[in-house]
């Protein structure tokens, strides 16, 4: 099974090398592909030749939805920028991808602080609990699942929330990698990690109650 690594991107200089060094241990394991939004900082510029980058409109679902069109991969791994993941990351997916149809990984901080680990607590249980996985945890699918499906729903927030509830409206069982992915804490330094948590689940809410898409949009700030 070949896996293909799909990652949206939008003015990351601050974190684009750390993120291209991850990636080092299974570049040559997978076919990589980046999926800039038209970055207007120093982005694009970091990048070197040897990776694939595509070019798109802005807006994470309609960046991940190009590079899937674009890839080539029997699985489709779609990965944040901030995100550090384990040098095995490609077998863990394969392994999960044996008795499953989709996945992702667990997601752990770096950050000791008690609301970082609550968080990172919640997020995994919710996995197991809800059958709910997030963009943050590494996504991972069959192509011709996510096509079936539609590939991520054209919206300006929530996509990952609505592919999840879809998957499971779906009857589609979600499988979990052996070990975790690290992901950033900066939205939840930059807002307070409390107040963070608090309104990202108020958001979530919001959506399931049928709130305007754009209303809640509104309440999700761009940390770069």
């Amino acid at each position: 099974m070949k896996v293909s690594v799909i990652i949206p991107i939008y003015n990351e200089e601050k974190l684009i090398r750390k993120f291209l060094k991850t990636l080092e241990p299974v570049k040559n394991k997978a076919e990589i592909l980046l999926v800039d939004g038209g970055s207007t900082d120093r982005t694009l510029a970091l990048i070197p030749g040897e990776y694939t980058v595509l070019h798109g409109p802005k807006g994470r679902a309609r960046q991940m939805n190009l590079g899937a069109e674009k890839s080539n991969g029997d699985i489709l791994f779609f990965l944040h920028c901030d995100s550090e993941i384990p040098e095995d990351a490609i077998e863990q997916i394969e392994a999960v991808m044996k008795r499953y149809r989709a996945g992702c990984f667990g997601i752990a901080f770096h950050s000791k602080n008690i609301w970082m680990k609550c968080c990172q607590m919640i997020s995994n249980h919710r996995i197991k609990d809800r059958k709910v996985m997030f963009g943050d945890q590494g996504i991972f699918i069959r192509r011709e699942l996510f096509f079936e499906m539609g590939g991520f729903p054209d919206l300006p927030i929530m996509e990952d929330y609505q592919f999840s509830l879809t998957l499971k409206e779906m009857g589609v069982r979600i499988g979990i990698a052996g070990k975790r992915l690290y992901t950033s804490d900066r939205r939840f330094k930059a807002g307070g990690r409390l107040r963070v948590m608090w309104r990202m689940n108020r958001m979530r809410a919001m959506y399931r109650r049928g709130i305007d898409i754009e209303e809640i949009s509104g309440l999700y700030k761009d940390i770069r």
